[in-house]
């Protein structure tokens, strides 16, 4: 028997289907569920030859695919860093709400701030859910591990693994529309409070080039380096301050960094905008509570668990998706 199976491996561009096994072992699909789930009215002989076929191309039967012969609800996995986190619960409510108009059930996991979690959680919903999405940190190679095979989307990063698809943000246009608003309000020396460990930290390399292709070079040392809160951000500016007094306008790595940001140029009696101007980044609502209100390069963090849905969707049907990226726009309030 010609073998066919090169190509479908776990490490190619898209995961093992269930119609991978069923073309390689010339069965029909039925047939490929019925012997993985030990059914009867197969040959014995059939039986053997499919799960051959399993076995070899490290096949994982999903949930989705068992459905074919007992039909199932079909359950997406969600992991996130922090539910308490502004950033979160506009994007869990874009997955529910996408999953219901499917007839979906969404499962919820946090990791409680630790990456180090995330292949634990991974590895416990792959055993429940018919594909997972997730906003993770880890490197790629540990995550595909730990989802041996199952469909995912990855968020707010890019998809280089081949075997997941992605949902990024348009970090370049908001990057760059934050800084050609400061360019225009006369601002020629800008710092970044930034987050390196970050699951997307383009937006440093990003801002470096929007100010340059402006004449705005930015010193190394007018970039700190946080941790990703409210604390960090309020260090960050204590500390850019002390450094480079000179910076006359800041850009935060996102909101939670930019409000403690907000609270140290309060605390320092900064007048912003006319002392120090500060951008955040995702658009967090508490951000227009603020005094002045935040100016933020907006994400519609909605949108973007929509759009994770709708790639699961495509991965569950067979298909290898390219990456959509979500689209951000600068809201412009009183703190620059």
């Amino acid at each position: 028997m010609k073998d066919d199976s090169r190509g479908v491996s776990p490490q190619t561009s898209r995961r093992v289907t269930l119609r991978d096994v069923a073309r390689i072992a010339g069965v029909s699909h039925q047939t490929v569920s019925r012997a993985i789930n030990g059914k009867g009215e197969i040959d014995p002989e059939t039986r053997r030859r499919v799960l051959d076929v399993v076995q070899r191309l490290r096949y994982r039967p999903s949930r989705h695919a068992r459905g074919l012969v007992r039909p199932d609800t079909t359950t997406i996995g969600l992991i996130v860093a922090d539910v308490v986190n502004p950033f979160f619960p506009e994007l869990i409510a874009g997955v529910i709400s996408a999953a219901e108009q499917r007839g979906w059930k969404v499962l919820i996991s946090t990791t409680q701030d630790d990456p180090g979690r995330e292949p634990e959680l991974l590895r416990s919903l792959a055993g429940q859910v018919d594909a997972l999405i997730g906003y993770l940190f880890q490197e790629e190679d540990v995550i595909a591990e730990a989802v041996e095979g199952l469909p995912l989307v990855v968020i707010n990063r890019p998809a280089r693994h081949p075997a997941f698809s992605a949902v990024e943000v348009d970090v370049r246009a908001g990057v760059e529309a934050a800084v050609d608003h400061l360019i225009a309000r006369g601002h020629r020396r800008i710092g970044m409070i930034d987050c390196p460990a970050a699951s997307d930290p383009d937006r440093r390399d990003v801002l470096l080039a929007a100010a340059a292709a402006h004449g705005a070079r930015l010193a190394a040392d007018a970039i700190v380096q946080v941790e990703q809160s409210q604390a960090g951000g309020e260090a960050g500016l204590a500390r850019l301050r002390e450094i480079r007094p000179d910076i006359t306008a800041v850009m935060a790595f996102n909101d939670m960094v930019a409000m403690g940001a907000h609270r140290t140029a309060r605390r320092l009696g900064l007048a912003m905008p006319g002392d120090i101007a500060l951008i955040g980044f995702d658009g967090l609502s508490f951000g227009e509570l603020l005094d002045p209100p935040l100016t933020t390069v907006g994400i519609d963090k909605r949108g973007m668990g929509e759009l994770a849905v709708a790639q699961a969707e495509r991965l569950l049907a067979g298909d290898t998706p390219p990456t959509v990226v979500a689209p951000t726009r600068l809201l412009i309030r009183g703190s620059a």
